[in-house]
């Protein structure tokens, strides 16, 4: 008996200083991570730093933090942020946001709201950092521009979710639904209000390679670029519209996509309208464009839906025949 109780008493004091020395681990680190950024000219700031849990977690709290990368432009303020974690599986962390934060770019700065935003995150047990898989969720998530407090974009639900393959590649998923855009969008594209306020969901399912594996250098050095985007599966509804997609571009150095997105559109001649009111189409070039997609549909036995494939060529894109101007670039900033 005195044996087993020796043993007990020898393996809690253990794990009390296996959890102390991790606990000072962390919070040396973050508060080294901060110090670095600031060195990099960086605002990064937060009012308090504390980690709890103990025995069996290790609870991360950042108290009115601001992070402020001046070689982007972007900032990012919270009252709080969470990052937990098991202290026997300490690389697969839960990161809970506030339910209002501020997020600026070099443009604008947005207030963003959200109901029970949390992801869940494993990393590779390496000092790199480098997530393996990630899932984001958000029951309400809302966007209002600071200047502009009734151009608010919603969403009743999304989610995120991303799993590295083999080297930089990554399997990325989104589902979103209940989208009502801000007024001045929803006007654009739908001055006549013919289709409904709310656009149905939005799925995506692609595969992206990148130039160098996504870790903590994808924060402090440099964003890990796209190379390769292989669309498996985008898929929209609003009203009467559907719109596909599938396909795959290799993205070249200067960051304008080479390849082809196939398109399958349902109702597409609504869509037209909406490119024209959104002044994506130019007028002079509409009853052009509807036209010949009328006579590629027509070849294809079905007036109403359209399979055309959206083509990026020498830094242009083409919609079937029609060509429609430059190929945006694609870096991340």
């Amino acid at each position: 008996m005195r044996i087993l109780l020796a043993v007990i008493v020898i393996a809690a004091l253990g794990w009390s200083a296996y959890w102390w020395i991790g606990q000072r681990a962390l919070m040396r680190g973050y508060a080294d991570w901060f110090e670095a950024r600031r060195a990099e000219g960086w605002v990064a700031e937060a009012s308090e730093i504390r980690v709890r849990g103990f025995p069996n977690r290790f609870d991360t709290g950042f108290s009115d933090l601001v992070l402020a990368d001046p070689a982007t432009g972007l900032a990012w303020e919270a009252p709080y942020f969470q990052i937990n974690a098991l202290s026997y599986r300490p690389n697969h962390v839960i990161a809970v946001w506030p339910d209002e934060q501020l997020v600026a770019t070099p443009q604008q700065k947005y207030r963003v709201e959200t109901r029970d935003m949390r992801a869940s995150l494993r990393i590779a047990p390496s000092t790199d950092l480098a997530p393996e898989n990630l899932t984001l969720t958000a029951e309400f998530l809302q966007v209002t521009p600071e200047a502009r407090a009734g151009d608010t974009t919603a969403l009743t639900s999304l989610t995120l979710a991303g799993a590295r393959q083999q080297g930089t590649s990554y399997r990325l998923g989104l589902s979103a639904e209940g989208l009502n855009l801000a007024p001045p969008w929803r006007d654009r594209l739908d001055p006549e209000g013919r289709l409904p306020a709310q656009i149905s969901g939005l799925e995506a399912d692609l595969t992206v390679t990148f130039d160098k594996v996504w870790n903590r250098s994808a924060i402090e050095v440099a964003r890990p670029q796209p190379t390769r985007i292989e669309v498996d599966l985008v898929d929209g509804l609003w009203g009467q519209l559907h719109l596909q997609a599938a396909g795959a571009v290799e993205v070249p150095p200067e960051g304008r996509p080479e390849g082809e997105i196939t398109l399958k559109a349902r109702n597409w001649r609504d869509m037209i309208a909406v490119a024209q009111a959104a002044g994506a189409l130019p007028e002079s070039l509409a009853s052009t464009v509807e036209n010949s997609l009328g006579l590629l549909a027509r070849m294809n036995g079905n007036r109403e839906t359209l399979d055309i494939p959206l083509t990026f060529s020498g830094g242009r894109v083409r919609l079937g025949p029609i060509p429609l101007g430059r190929a945006p670039v694609l870096r991340l900033r």
